[in-house]
């Protein structure tokens, strides 16, 4: 990825460092803006916010939520929480590391180049439609291998599309 045009650390850090808003609400709006925390932001923001280097790069770390790298272009959260490994959930994770060539939770290491990257996440609050994804941020349940195959396809096209 070119990071020329990024938003200097520091220009991010007061834009969005606003008086009585927490580290989270600010970790949150830069993601929001970028769909990533750069790591260069840290040391600014525990600036600005009159917190430790440690403390910030703690909650950064801490919420497996936030990124320090841009998202994959087709990025997969899958539930792997008791009601959708009840429901195989498991069973649909193998299909889909089969799929896509991809293994879950590599993602946080993936390279820029890379297309898909396939993220585990615990409770997407559809229990009882369960097993449940997000597809580039758009939930679906009752997924099915087959169900998978057809979302996949159409996210993989979308992103050719754009590019």
């Amino acid at each position: 990825m070119d990071d020329s045009n990024a938003i200097e650390p520091d220009q991010l850090a007061q834009r969005h460092a606003q008086p009585g808003r927490s580290l989270l609400a600010v970790l949150h709006a830069i993601q929001d803006e970028l769909g990533y925390v750069p790591p260069a932001a840290v040391a600014p923001l525990a600036r600005v916010m009159n917190l430790s280097r440690a403390e910030v790069h703690g909650v950064l770390t801490y919420y497996h939520h936030f990124r320090t790298l841009p998202a994959a272009p087709v990025t997969v959260q899958l539930c792997r929480a008791e009601a959708c490994r009840s429901m195989g959930t498991e069973a649909l994770a193998q299909h889909i590391e089969a799929r896509t060539g991809c293994h879950f939770d590599a993602g946080h290491q993936h390279e820029s180049s890379a297309t898909v990257g396939l993220e585990s996440v615990y409770c997407l609050g559809q229990c009882a439609l369960s097993p449940a994804m997000m597809i580039n941020g758009t939930l679906h349940a009752k997924v099915t291998p087959q169900k998978f195959d057809t979302l996949f396809a159409a996210a993989t096209k979308r992103v050719e599309e754009t590019a």
